[in-house]
């Protein structure tokens, strides 16, 4: 007994040896660069941003309530306000309203680059709950207010007014770069940058990078790091949204029947919210690890270093941490729509729900479908796919010359900012990119905090002036950069 006691304590204390050797060998990744001198943004970049949150280029579900008219206020805006750029690049124009520019590079055997944004916003839901006008891209409190100032007006007006800036300046790429400015991302992004996307590959066009909205420089959002936390995204959740349908009798409800067609309906949804698809770390979120894990406290730091042994713990803990955490280790299900009855005293004989999966990379949408069917376990339960569907994008690696050069410009602008890749929860038009690079990232150079973090898509949109000055520069530099 003595000598097992002996040898468990000897193993006890080599496991602790090995945890504290890793945890403390677990250096720090950040780049070590030093802050480029800031330009002087012109004046007229807010005026432009302004006039272009004037313009309403919704996209809705409903197609018929398109306005082609504000469409081609803003193809207009993008020719009067750029003269540079409309004289002195080639620009194409799909399905009316999507925007593809080509800044010929002097070295045509380097593979281009491509800087994307959208010009379509959502729709004002509660236009009474805005304490500003959604539409006239008003100044206070130093900030800019309204639809598309963080999604995504702001980056496409920043890439033009960095690229007007730089054919000013007469500068000269080495690489080809493309511009590319979907219409109808909100919606899925088929006419705009699909076909963007499928056109650069039928032109035999593979892009050393890709770069589109996704996520922010995070303030204070990250627990355990005290400095801003800049996320470039490698990769996108997938969504799929399945439809269920229960078809049974009807009749009066002064006799209501033991199941009803809602009765059975609503027990398979609660069925699918309390037994979700697995949890775990996508290769996104190792990067992710990788990279901030040696910037944290000791215990996180620790977990991080060990995350072989700690996976479960770490799991768990992003599970229980908020929604956006549950987000980034799971499929998530989000029932959205449910339709059932006519009139109140009437059992329907029909219900209906639509439930929202976002994938986590690892699984499919197919997948998701089989899981419903065998969690859910009643054939009087019908399930199909419905409407926009997309699998998880590819996970772009962290040791490309588009990562480093996105990290790089990243540090030169924004001081005392750390820089680390994860899985954007959302989607964009990126993942359409997939074909014509390996190598597809999502961010976005803003500040995002509790300020304004519940805004996007949301009420009282809006961001800092001076971001915006600054990610003018911050697209400049990249484009320097990546020459």
């Amino acid at each position: 007994m003595k000598k097992l006691l002996v040898s468990v304590l000897l193993l006890l204390a080599a496991l602790v040896g090995y945890i504290l050797f890793k945890t403390f060998t677990f250096s720090s990744k950040q780049l070590e660069v030093a802050l480029v001198e800031k330009i002087d943004v012109p004046a007229s970049a807010t005026a432009h941003l302004q006039e272009a949150l004037r313009l309403k280029t919704i996209s809705f579900e409903d197609p018929a309530k398109f306005d082609s008219s504000q469409f081609n206020l803003f193809n207009a805006f993008l020719k009067t306000t750029y003269p540079l750029a409309d004289s002195l690049l080639e620009h194409r124009v799909f399905n009316g309203f999507s925007h593809l520019y080509k800044w010929k590079g002097s070295h045509t055997e380097l593979k281009p680059m491509v800087l994307m944004g959208h010009i379509d916003v959502v729709p004002i839901a509660s236009p009474e709950k805005w304490t500003v006008e959604p539409f006239e891209g008003q100044i206070k409190d130093g900030k800019i207010w309204g639809r598309g100032t963080i999604d995504d007006k702001f980056s496409v007006v920043g890439i033009m007014e960095a690229v007007e800036l730089l054919l000013a300046e007469g500068f000269q790429p080495k690489r080809t770069l493309y511009l590319a400015f979907g219409h109808d991302e909100e919606v899925g992004g088929e006419l705009g940058a699909k076909t963007i996307a499928s056109f650069l590959k039928n032109q035999g066009i593979e892009a050393e990078y890709v770069l589109d909205e996704g996520y922010a420089i995070t303030q204070g959002l990250v627990p355990g790091v005290d400095r801003d936390v800049a996320m470039i995204g490698v990769a996108e959740k997938g969504s799929t949204t399945i439809e269920f349908t229960v078809d049974m009798e009807g009749g009066h409800s002064s006799q209501p029947a033991k199941e009803t067609a809602i009765d059975v309906l609503a027990g398979a949804v609660a069925k699918l919210k309390a037994e979700p698809l697995p949890a775990s770390i996508s290769d996104a979120m190792q990067g992710f690890i990788e990279q901030l894990g040696p910037e944290m406290g000791f215990i996180n730091k620790m977990a991080f270093a060990n995350r072989k042994l700690f996976s479960s713990l770490i799991v768990t803990t992003y599970e229980n941490a908020s929604n956006a955490g549950n987000a980034l280790v799971r499929t998530t299900t989000a029932p959205t729509i449910f339709e059932a009855g006519i009139k109140e005293n009437v059992i329907p004989t029909t219900a209906r729900a639509l439930v929202n999966f976002r994938i986590i990379p690892g699984q499919t949408a197919e997948e998701v479908l089989k899981h419903a069917i065998e969690v859910i376990d009643d054939n009087r339960v019908k399930a199909r796919f419905y409407g926009f569907n997309s699998n998880p994008s590819p996970v772009s690696p962290t040791d490309s010359k588009g990562y480093e050069w996105i990290n790089r410009s990243i540090k030169q602008i924004f001081e005392d900012t750390h820089t680390a890749p994860n899985l954007v929860i959302g989607a964009t038009d990126a993942r359409h990119f997939s074909l014509i690079s390996k190598h597809v990232y999502r961010f976005v150079p803003y500040h995002v905090n509790e300020d304004n973090i519940n805004t996007f898509h949301g009420i009282d949109e809006h961001i800092l002036l001076e971001d915006y000055a600054n990610a003018i520069r911050f697209y400049r530099q990249l484009i320097i950069n990546s020459n």
